[in-house]
């Protein structure tokens, strides 16, 4: 009874994904480096377990978080 339900719920109104959250206007290239930036530094923390390399990663969330709304 399910099935058919939601097959006749989705031949009629359609099937979405939802929206894709990279669209938004706030999102361009220079945060999209801050993030990936940011990234690559928590996998270098992760891998060795230094304390510089947290230092490091914690300041660049920092500055990354001042990007965002």
């Amino acid at each position: 009874m399910k099935n058919i339900m939601m097959d006749t719920a989705r031949v009629t109104c359609g099937l979405s994904k939802g929206p894709c959250r990279h669209k938004e206007t706030w999102w361009n290239e220079e945060v999209a480096e801050a993030v990936r930036e940011k990234k690559k530094k928590y996998v270098n923390w992760k891998k060795g377990k230094l304390t510089q390399a947290r230092k490091e990663y914690k300041k660049t969330k920092q500055n990354s978080k001042g990007l965002f709304p």
